[in-house]
Order: C-alpha cells, then structure tokens, then sequence
C-alpha cells in the first residue's frame, strides 16, 4: 500500500497505511468512539469539513450497503483507523469500505496508533490537520494544515443542505419499525416540515414511519414559505459547523416560534437556543460517539444516546424563557432545552440513532403529543 501521512497544526505528524482515494485534504481532526456505525459516520453531514479517527481498533469487517447512508453522498474531508478490515462478512453487505471511500474521493489513513492520536487531541483539543498521500515532507505538511480555514465562523451548512423543497417519503426498514412498537403509524397524517441544514435521513424516516406527511425544505427558507406549506410541526435538523453564522435560521425560527410546534435536533437544537437569545461555544474536542450519557431531568431517567458535535449552547447565557431539560453527564453541559411559554424544544442528540443506541425514541412521542395539543387548541 502506498504510504500516507497526517500532520496537525501544532506539529505532530504520524505516517501510516492509504486505502481509499489517493490526494491531499485538509480539516478538523477529530475523534468518534462508536464501535459500529462506520457507514453512518461517513454519510453524515455534520462532518463536513472534519477528518474523523475511529477509536475502535477495527473498521470494515461489515461492508457497506446502500440501506444505511444517512445522505447521498460522504461529507467528511478524510477518514483515520487503526486497521482497515481486509474481509467484510455480513448478509446485507454489497461491497467493502475501501472501493466505497474510492468511489466517493475520500482518502483514508490505516495502520497509525490511534490512541495516542485521540489522546493528543484530548490533551490539546481538536485541530486541524491534513491527510496526503502526495506530499511527504513534514514541515510541507505542517505549513499547509496550519493554512487550513477554521471551522469557527463559516457557514458550513449552506454546502450541504438541501437545495429544494421535496416530499418524503421513505420509511425505516421493519426491523426498526418493529423495535418503535405502538408508537409507528399513529401520527394521524400530521405534515411536519423539516428545515434541512445537512439532515440525517433516518430523522426523515422515522417521521415517515410514524403516519406523518413530511416535507424537507432547504435550511435558508423563510418563515413565510414554510407556513405557506400549513406545518403541524417544524423539524430542526442536524448540519455541521459552527451555528453562530446561520443568522438567517435564526431569523427564521424567531418568527415561526409561537405559530407551530419545533423540534430541534444537534444544529436545530443550537439554532433555537441561539435564537431565542442564548449564546455557544466551542468545545475542547467536542462529543461524537454512541456511548454518550444523557439525564433527562424532567424524569430523572438516563439515557445513552448518539452524539456529533463541536459547539455547545452556554448554560450560563440561557434567557429566562428557556429552560434546561437535558444534561450531558461526562462534562454537565447542556444537552436539552425547552420553552416555556412556546411549543418548542431541542436536544444535543440524535433520538433517531443508526446505528444505536435507541434510548430516545421517546422524544419523537414528546413532539407528536406538542403537535397533537396544538391542533386541539
């Protein structure tokens, strides 16, 4: 295998093993410590602009398949693991993670120590680097990932949300179906609109599997627009990046707060906190992972969920309509808000978890029964 190297902005490079396409790419160097889920990783969105280690020793021992992307296409800038599975095994394999990371132009690094990667970028947080399989000189290498553009400040979003507006209609495959129980099909024909700043699409189709009628609309719509659509609810969804610079979403969700029910999930859950006046932050290395311990503190119940993110809403500059209704029990930040006055609420989680855990379904329950109360009234 050719040789390929990552640098990091602070200096530190490590050399290893190329499979997938062959280049240079620079982006965020940042870690994920799901032990399945690989294919799901790739295809999101939220990873836009950030070059993704694996904690699990090994990747690609399952394939891939064309049932469990999250979007068309991967986002990610380059992808890091320890070993690069040289067999899959699995029925509802279609091809191995190698061709796929060709097909799709991202390069991939094997065969470095990827616990003393993480445990840099625990110590001195997440970074940017540059993966290249073309340029082997380490203070070349360097230079260049210094250069790179910070993912602090742009609107990221604006690449990789939806371009226009679509009926959706895919639901979850029946084994997910079954696992929702009584909760699948009984959403009465609600119409819930789904503003998409680099939407997951198993969020989609988890409200296609319950009997909603859903429309995506591109995350630069206008309030107007989408109450010209006659929304039951309104969906947030997940996208990449830093949330300050979406003050056009802002302005948006300004105005729809009080007109219809929202849902905020990751991204939406920033952007409705952000617009009803709170601020966020960056964090040290950020939570990606599917091992994540949340409290639900209307309940007092813990839940483990799938997180991905790089910014956090700041507890301390929460305005007074707002409150706090979800905790991240590793660092205490904030991981659930509410309204008090409006039908609206976010959490900084993926409840429509692929591949697992599926400890927050019940949140999509909490959104049908918002809806169901508004429609009443």
């Amino acid at each position: 295998m050719p040789g390929v190297k990552l640098a990091l902005e602070d200096g530190t490079v490590f050399s290893g093993e190329s499979f997938g396409a062959v280049g240079e790419v620079t982006g965020e160097v940042v870690f994920n410590t799901s032990m399945t889920g690989y294919q799901e990783i790739l295809t999101d969105p939220s990873y836009r602009g950030q070059i993704v280690t694996m904690t699990y020793p090994e990747i690609g021992n399952y394939g891939v398949n064309s049932a469990d992307i999250e979007n068309a296409v991967p986002s990610l800038s380059g992808f890091i693991v320890r070993e690069s599975s040289r067999i899959y095994s699995n029925y509802r394999a279609e091809g191995d993670l190698d061709s796929y990371l060709k097909q799709h132009n991202i390069i991939g690094i094997s065969g470095l120590d990827t616990r003393a990667l993480v445990r840099h970028i625990r110590n001195a947080g997440a970074m940017r680097g540059i993966l290249s399989t073309i340029d082997m000189d380490d203070a070349s290498l360097v230079a260049k990932a210094k250069a790179a553009p910070s993912l602090v400040g742009r609107d990221i979003a604006c690449e990789v949300m939806g371009k226009s507006i679509a009926t959706w209609d895919e639901k979850l495959d029946d084994w997910t179906t079954t696992e929702i129980g009584a909760a699948a099909g009984t959403g009465g024909g609600a119409h819930v609109v789904c503003m998409d700043f680099g939407m997951k699409w198993n969020i989609p189709r988890h409200f296609a599997s319950r009997g909603y009628k859903v429309t995506v609309v591109p995350g630069n719509t206008s309030a107007a627009d989408i109450m010209k659509l006659n929304p039951d609810g309104v969906f947030l969804s997940n996208g990449p990046g830093d949330p300050e610079p979406l003050g056009y979403a802002c302005d948006t969700i300004r105005e729809l707060l009080g007109k219809t029910p929202i849902f905020g999930i990751c991204l939406g859950h920033q952007l409705l906190s952000l617009a009803c006046g709170a601020k966020t932050f960056k964090l040290k290395f950020g939570h990606r992972g599917a091992n994540q311990p949340v409290m639900d503190l209307t309940t007092s119940k813990v839940e483990i969920t799938t997180q991905n993110h790089g910014f956090a809403v700041d507890a301390d500059s929460l305005p007074e309509e707002l409150e706090i209704t979800h905790r991240n029990l590793n660092d205490d930040t904030v991981a659930g808000v509410r309204h008090k006055t409006h039908p609206a609420f976010g959490v900084q989680y993926h409840p429509e978890a692929a591949a697992g855990p599926h400890d927050s379904h019940y949140l999509f329950e909490r959104f049908q029964e918002l809806m169901a109360a508004t429609t009443a009234s």
